[in-house]
């Protein structure tokens, strides 16, 4: 699979970009582990509270990361992720939560808003990352999905909730599938397996899992939420995979898998700011 993403650096802070959201003039971003000042396990870039990080570290890698994308840190919302199926829709009373007061959005894996005053956050550390941007109804989306998330079909249940609230045809939206853990590097048990064969047809889940010794099985979560995103109703061709693993390069990006769950988080920004 060609890589589809865009490296940028501003100061120290390495970030990347999707050309389907370059070439359609929305503002965005992925972090890496690179140009933050945490230490430890969290170095560098780590840009969540939960993992036992100092906070004034995190606080002042959100003010980095910022000002390396180019949004303002106050306009930003931070889910609290669960790996459920949950997205809310916010707007600028929203803004803050999760990093400057305290947040209602608790379980919360998706975000969607219409709101350009609003940044929507997402994180990450294997778990798919999944973008959405609606240039007719002028809406955005930010969901994250492991593979519960994705068996329990997160990306419909996104683009559902975004045809919900704005009025989105999914023939219009533009979706991307960010940095995560791929095919090769993603082995999983004979019940995750048996969760995906259950949802998904037979000559879906043969693309999706490959067997192996010892009833593992190698998953691949790119693939699967291609299919879902394609069934919900997105043209794929409107469709990017970026195609770049954490686990593979964990000496870029943060890997739960990679480093046995001693890490920070990654993050991912969407927004309607120009």
């Amino acid at each position: 699979m060609r890589r589809k993403f865009t490296e940028n650096r501003k100061n120290d802070v390495l970030y990347l970009t999707f050309p389907l959201f370059e070439k359609a003039g929305v503002k965005h971003g992925f972090s890496t582990k690179l140009g933050g000042v945490s230490k430890g396990d969290c170095a560098t870039m780590n840009l969540s509270f939960t993992r036992g990080d100092d906070p004034e570290a995190v606080q002042e890698n959100h003010r980095l990361f910022a000002d390396a994308v180019g949004y303002p840190v106050e306009h930003l919302v931070l889910s609290n992720q669960v790996h459920d199926t949950v997205v809310r829709r916010v707007d600028v009373s929203d803004a803050g939560k999760g990093i400057f007061r305290e947040s209602d959005l608790i379980g919360v894996d998706g975000l969607i808003t219409d709101d350009p005053e609003v940044v929507l956050m997402t994180f990450f550390a294997d778990c798919v990352p999944l973008f959405f941007y609606d240039p007719v109804a002028k809406a955005v989306g930010a969901s994250h999905s492991g593979w519960r998330g994705t068996v329990s079909r997160m990306g419909a249940k996104t683009v559902e909730r975004m045809r919900q609230e704005f009025g989105t045809k999914p023939e219009n939206l533009l979706a991307v599938i960010g940095p995560s853990i791929c095919a090769s590097c993603y082995e999983v048990s004979e019940d995750v397996a048996v969760a995906f064969q259950k949802e998904f047809p037979r000559e879906q889940w043969q693309e999706i899992l490959e067997a192996k010794p010892e009833q593992k099985y190698q998953l691949n979560l790119w693939r699967a939420n291609e299919i879902i995103l394609e069934e919900a109703g997105i043209p794929k061709e409107q469709i990017e995979v970026s195609g770049l693993c954490t686990c593979c390069h964990s000496e870029l990006l943060f890997s739960h898998r990679a480093t046995g769950g001693r890490r920070g988080n990654l993050a991912g920004v969407i927004t309607l700011q120009s």
